[in-house]
């Protein structure tokens, strides 16, 4: 269900120059976490969110960079096979658009980008923010937009059962 401030968001005009494509994919590994990943300087610049993005400005999420992916991982959807790094089921949770105000690039060397999405799920304002002291960590807040939402509970789109019977994958 889309709200009626994800369709006001969806109709407000932007520059087009700033705006570039992003992905969310479900990933069922060792443990269920969420890859964001930016297409930003010709690759796709990527974290684990170990608990999902939220639109709750209160949740701050713990986001772990990771390699950058080529550009063509942002379709990616199937399984890792055992053995391989990551293994495990990967979804598109959600895709779309992001923009910020000025180079993300620029941004991302700074250790702090200011990005606004336009997804099915994930919409409005975020700010990414590097942890001084822990390279690889980084801070997924969602702004308190108009489009927050307080209380916002994540739901995955993968059942989120272990691959290992009678065990269940946690998910906060």
């Amino acid at each position: 269900m889309v709200s009626d401030a994800h369709r006001q968001l969806k109709m407000i005009e932007r520059p087009k120059a700033t705006r570039a494509r992003f992905v969310i994919h479900e990933h069922h590994a060792t443990r269920l976490h969420f890859d964001l990943r930016l297409e930003i300087d010709g690759a796709l610049k990527s974290w684990a969110v170990p608990k999902g993005p939220s639109l709750d400005p209160v949740d701050k999420r713990l986001a772990v960079a990771v390699p950058d992916h080529r550009l063509s991982y942002i379709d990616f959807e199937g399984e890792l096979p055992e053995g391989s790094y990551g293994a495990g089921q990967v979804r598109i949770w959600d895709k779309g658009l992001f923009e910020t105000a000025i180079d993300p690039l620029q941004q991302y060397n700074a250790g702090r980008l200011v990005i606004t999405f336009f997804g099915q799920k994930i919409y409005g304002e975020f700010g990414l923010v590097k942890i001084k002291g822990r390279p690889k960590n980084w801070l997924l807040v969602k702004a308190n937009d108009r489009f927050a939402e307080p209380g916002w509970e994540l739901e995955t789109v993968l059942p989120t059962q272990s691959r290992k019977p009678g065990r269940t994958m946690k998910t906060r």
